[in-house]
């Protein structure tokens, strides 16, 4: 087993250099080429209309590293030594796309408004290699919900991978995350769409909102 990193620190992407980000995201591989626009995607766009180049560019523009006076950004990254180890995308989740389309995310039983400003999602997690199983995405999700929480949110949730015994991922599904990821951060299972997904959701009590 990797030894866990011993610090960790997490800052909005807009506080990190775009090299830094894109350290995170690698030259190449499935991180590289999504650029964490799988699930922002307007309906009609596709990854075949949407070239590597033009997601960096729009991740760029959405996270605006390098820009800490902007007045939001899309993710977090993790850092350990001061070198870049980890992201995640966090947002109101209306600003998803991709979330909001029935066979994107279940909404079965589940009768409330996609459109609600106040709930957001966790959506994405990418760790660099070398850094796996070492503590970065549950230091990421436990400070997407201090992130979310302090700007206002209501609800957070995320629509992460079960664990299985064989210890395999399908589909190529892990940059949701994992179920214990999200319960160790305070995230509770509120539905189960599938032997591999639940949403699991955490919200906040008016007191821990920020009014």
């Amino acid at each position: 087993m990797p030894e866990p990193l011993t610090s960790i620190r997490v800052v909005p992407a807009n506080q990190a250099s775009w090299d830094d980000v894109q350290a995170v995201f690698g030259a190449r591989g499935a991180a590289a080429e999504c650029q964490c626009q799988r699930y922002k995607l307007d309906r009609g766009e596709s990854f075949g209309s949407t070239p590597v180049d033009e997601r960096r560019l729009r991740l760029r523009e959405q996270t605006c590293a390098g820009r800490p006076d902007a007045p939001g950004t899309t993710g977090l990254i993790a850092y350990s030594e001061g070198e870049p180890v980890g992201w995640c995308a966090v947002q109101p989740r209306r600003e998803y796309p991709g979330l909001l389309r029935v066979y994107r995310i279940p909404w079965q039983g589940r009768a409330e408004d996609r459109q609600d400003p106040g709930v957001w999602a966790l959506t994405c997690f990418q760790v660099r290699a070398g850094y796996r199983g070492r503590g970065v995405s549950h230091a990421l999700a436990a400070a997407a919900v201090d992130f979310a929480r302090e700007r206002g949110a209501t609800a957070i949730e995320g629509y992460p991978m079960l664990p299985v015994s064989e210890g395999r991922v399908t589909w190529g599904e892990e940059h949701v995350g994992f179920a214990q990821v999200f319960a160790a951060a305070g995230f509770r299972e509120v539905s189960r769409p599938g032997v591999r997904r639940a949403v699991l959701r955490l919200d906040f009590a008016p007191g821990e909102r920020r009014e």
